[in-house]
């Protein structure tokens, strides 16, 4: 059965969060200050990253909720007990940075206008729904996704098939029709895979190193892939 829907996971899939999140600290650091614990501010930002890597992941695990876990990459990056009101205070400042930096890759909206008539589209994220739709809106392609599933409300998250599963339950098409976009080699791709769907890995980054992925290195190549069209380094099985 042909592909019907295609399920987007959304940072660094559509919206440049890395770039984002780089640029909006390395301004914050310049009106706040460099931390101590740092010797430069590229350590800084290599650390930020680490921390929101880890700190996402006790989210999504159901450690600490959404608001808990900016605080606590706060304190851990300043090295510093904060009260909750400083903690989001801070974070605060570094959101308005981050926020002014936000922006679509350049392939985004071709793509999504050469797909829209030919299937229907819709977000699974491992993220919050109220930030996710904050997100959307303010780079303006909410309306372009007529369902949104996200982790933190639904209780599971990427790569459980449950929530791979959900987001076609609200499309109300099965696994088979659906096909998962997204940055992540075992999170995304391999992830949709295991739940049924067509997983296809976005490598913008050219890591490669997945022959067992259906993968494509911009979202441009994507509209001949789900036509039929197997090259892109995606395997022979594709349908």
């Amino acid at each position: 059965m042909p592909i019907r829907a295609v399920l987007w996971d959304i940072d660094d899939t559509i919206f440049d969060y890395a770039n984002a999140d780089r640029t909006g600290m390395r301004q914050h650091l310049e009106l706040e200050g460099l931390p101590e614990a740092y010797a430069s501010v590229d350590m800084a930002l290599d650390a930020w990253k680490a921390l929101s890597v880890r700190h996402w992941a006790r989210m999504t695990a159901g450690e600490t909720d959404f608001r808990g876990q900016r605080r606590d990459r706060v304190r851990e990056f300043l090295s510093r007990e904060l009260e909750d009101a400083e903690a989001e205070a801070w974070f605060g400042r570094h959101a308005a940075h981050y926020e002014a930096a936000w922006a679509l890759f350049p392939d985004v909206l071709p793509v999504l206008d050469l797909l829209a008539h030919d299937y229907r589209h819709g977000i699974l994220s491992n993220a919050n729904t109220d930030h996710q739709q904050h997100k959307l809106t303010t780079l303006g392609i909410r309306d372009r996704f007529e369902a949104m599933v996200c982790a933190v409300e639904l209780g599971i998250s990427k790569p459980e098939a449950g929530a791979f599963h959900a987001a076609c339950e609200e499309l109300a098409l099965d696994p088979h029709e659906v096909a998962y976009v997204g940055d992540e080699p075992d999170i995304d791709a391999s992830g949709a895979v295991a739940a049924g769907l067509t997983g296809i890995w976005l490598d913008r980054r050219g890591r490669g190193g997945r022959p067992d992925l259906v993968t494509i290195t911009g979202l441009d190549q994507l509209p001949a892939l789900l036509a039929g069209q197997t090259r892109f380094g995606a395997p022979d099985t594709f349908r």
